[in-house]
């Protein structure tokens, strides 16, 4: 008996070293998004900062480029997250939003409504920067399903050594240095960019057959909205002023029913960059698609104020805790900017 259970013991200790070393073999292999493709790396860093934020942002590039938190925070006294992903569908959101009432109960979530353009899957790739550095949850299964092409297999969002055992060969010192940890590349999921790309000729707006959302998106916009309800947060429906991809008139009309109709705020900043202040000549850094800096302090000192008076959102800059780790951050953000405009000066000086 004392031998068999010796026996039972060791090919226990075994077991469980053979997972140990599948899960960091997986780990490693597994890109860190720190160098190539940092948008994959967002996901993850929300992790360390969750709890007690008045407003979650939810959606694509035009969240985590052009709007920045630490602005809502210095002017108003806002304290907000951005959980915004690379063409972050609108199921993703869904699945983001219910995983964040686990870690946080917000006052607000805002959904930026360019996602209801798209009612299928884009692709892997994009897939990847979303689903990836998800941590382990019924979200993450969920959003796993709702995502995934024809061409891809559930097993290898759980096993990632079945995606990228073809890594081994082309691993960097980054994978080994951020193996259990990524660094932050945002502040707060905001993407700072400094560059000035002015806008220039634009592709031609095309006619569509057919400008209606598709099912699947009103499906899911329905199911962030009962999440929100049920959870006694306010959902914002916003459309950044994004000169391209276009926003037809067929696609707002749409959204400003659906807001009516169940008595929701929608913003579509569009029509209203003249009194943002917004200069498409100096406040884009990829010729109009986004906002760079400037644009995104203009954008977001314009909503920080539509957030406080008219949704009541209150100022946290006197709470002794928010304002200790606010102040820390915006030192590290402003140095940041400075570091990063100096670098852009001296490369036009070259």
């Amino acid at each position: 008996m004392k031998k068999r259970g010796r026996t039972i013991l060791s090919i226990g200790f075994v077991l469980i070293a053979f997972s140990i070393a599948f899960m960091l073999i997986s780990r490693l292999l597994q890109p860190k998004y720190m160098t190539d493709l940092e948008e994959g790396s967002f996901i993850s860093q929300y992790y360390r900062e969750a709890g007690d934020h008045d407003v979650i942002f939810l959606g694509d590039c035009e969240v985590y480029a052009n709007y920045s938190p630490m602005e809502l925070y210095r002017d108003y006294g806002i304290t907000a997250y951005i959980r915004g992903t690379p063409q972050q569908l609108v199921w993703m959101s869904y699945y983001i939003a219910e995983e964040t009432f686990r870690y946080e109960t917000p006052r607000v979530i805002v959904f930026n409504v360019n996602a209801m353009r798209y009612s299928e899957p884009v692709s892997e790739a994009y897939n990847r920067l979303t689903i990836d550095q998800m941590r382990w949850s019924a979200s993450k299964t969920g959003i796993i399903m709702a995502s995934i092409t024809d061409e891809e297999q559930f097993l290898s969002y759980v096993f990632p050594i079945l995606r990228y055992h073809s890594r081994f060969d082309k691993l960097t010192q980054e994978d080994f240095s951020y193996l259990f940890q990524v660094k932050d590349n945002t502040f707060s999921g905001f993407q700072l960019h400094t560059e000035v790309v002015p806008a220039g000729s634009l592709p031609v707006e095309k006619i569509l057959a057919n400008y209606q959302f598709g099912d699947i998106c009103y499906e899911y916009l329905d199911k962030i909205r009962l999440l929100c309800e049920e959870n006694g947060t306010e959902l914002i429906l916003v459309k950044a002023p994004s000169l391209y991809p276009y926003w037809y008139e067929e696609y707002d009309e749409q959204i400003r029913k659906y807001a009516d109709e169940y008595g929701l705020s929608f913003y579509n900043f569009i029509g209203q960059s003249e009194e943002i202040g917004l200069d498409f000549s100096e406040d884009t850094y990829d010729g109009g698609y986004h906002l760079n800096l400037t644009g995104a302090v203009k954008l977001s000192r314009y909503f920080g104020k539509i957030l406080k008076e008219e949704h009541g959102l209150a100022d946290h800059r006197q709470d002794s805790k928010i304002a200790s780790a606010y102040d820390k951050n915006l030192r590290v953000y402003d140095k940041t900017i400075e570091e990063s405009m100096r670098e852009q000066n001296e490369e036009e000086d070259n």
